[in-house]
């Protein structure tokens, strides 16, 4: 009799010790799923991180927006998936942001591709030539601008059919035998004479509903004077006359000293640039139009602002979004 109660207890005891375990393994169980399903997520959105292409605005504009390609893949897979958004009527249609637009010819392909050393030789199909007349520079522009933003690609060579694009068939302007950003974007003409003319690109602030985006434009102006006061003369005179492009920069903004160095450039302002002189706070509209119109015109990582000898922010080039 003794012994059967003994064996009971154990029994009861054996089960009891069961039970916990199975109460402390499963839960681990569903923690860790979770776990790994978060782990997931997030590397998804990490591979599809946002890239800079320029895509048509609504007002025709060659314009800067951000638009989420995957960077996990060799640099021609995100070439041709810049040129698939850049592509109209293409499968990545649904990734262009309203209000903007696609501008290659629809049917448009890539019959191959080539890149070594920061070359890019793209040959497109003949429906590439298939653009309106007033089109043609942009389609150019908006090409260049898209795949130079790449950091692995400084120079592009356009074939169709394997023939290299030397002229544009309507406007009959000539391209470069290599096109980078040199080629210029949302061109104007200011000079008056063929001496000391001066090209710079500025980046103005448009607006679609409530976003912001960024317009690059480039000047050629009669001008000895330097790229970045340039910049800053022009964007502290406001808008463009006769357009929707603007600039938050103050109009009393002085550029007081600037010292280029290796890898970034030191900018030194009156207080004027500062939007709250309480907190030393500059526009984030104004930081980005002057360091995106740094990066077109210089060859430097970084901007750092100073107001008298204090640092009031500084900008990595490649981090803006």
């Amino acid at each position: 009799m003794l012994k059967r109660k003994v064996l009971q207890k154990i029994m009861v005891t054996t089960i009891a010790l069961f039970a916990l375990l199975l109460l402390y393994v499963i839960p681990a169980e569903v923690e860790t799923r979770d776990t790994l399903k978060v782990e997931e997520t997030l590397e998804y959105v990490d591979q599809n991180a946002t890239s800079e292409i320029f895509l048509i605005d609504h007002n025709d504009y060659v314009a800067r927006t951000m638009v989420a390609v995957n960077q996990d893949t060799d640099i021609e897979s995100k070439v041709r998936e810049i040129i698939s958004i850049l592509t109209i009527g293409s499968s990545s249609e649904t990734k262009v942001p309203n209000g903007f637009k696609a501008i290659i010819p629809e049917g448009t392909t890539i019959n191959s591709l080539l890149y070594e050393n920061g070359l890019l030789k793209i040959n497109f199909s003949k429906e590439l030539l298939d653009v309106k007349k007033e089109d043609e520079e942009k389609l150019v522009e908006s090409i260049v601008y898209s795949l130079t933003s790449l950091e692995e690609i400084k120079n592009i060579i356009i074939y169709v059919e394997d023939e290299p694009l030397t002229k544009l068939p309507q406007t009959n302007i000539t391209l470069p035998a290599t096109l980078n950003r040199s080629f210029g974007v949302n061109k104007e003409y200011e000079f008056t004479s063929l001496n000391d003319i001066n090209d710079v690109t500025i980046y103005y602030v448009n607006k679609y509903n409530d976003d912001y985006y960024y317009v690059p434009v480039t000047k050629y102006m009669n001008s000895s004077d330097s790229k970045i006061n340039i910049i800053i003369n022009e964007l502290s005179t406001g808008p463009i006359a006769d357009t929707n492009l603007m600039s938050f920069l103050n109009s009393n903004t002085k550029l007081l000293a600037v010292e280029e160095l290796e890898d970034t450039l030191n900018l030194e302002f009156n207080n004027a640039i500062l939007s709250d002189l309480d907190k030393q706070k500059i526009l984030e509209e104004v930081v980005y139009s002057i360091c995106l119109s740094v990066e077109d015109n210089y060859d430097v990582e970084q901007v750092a602002f100073y107001v008298g000898e204090e640092e009031i922010y500084k900008s990595t080039l490649k981090t803006i979004e």
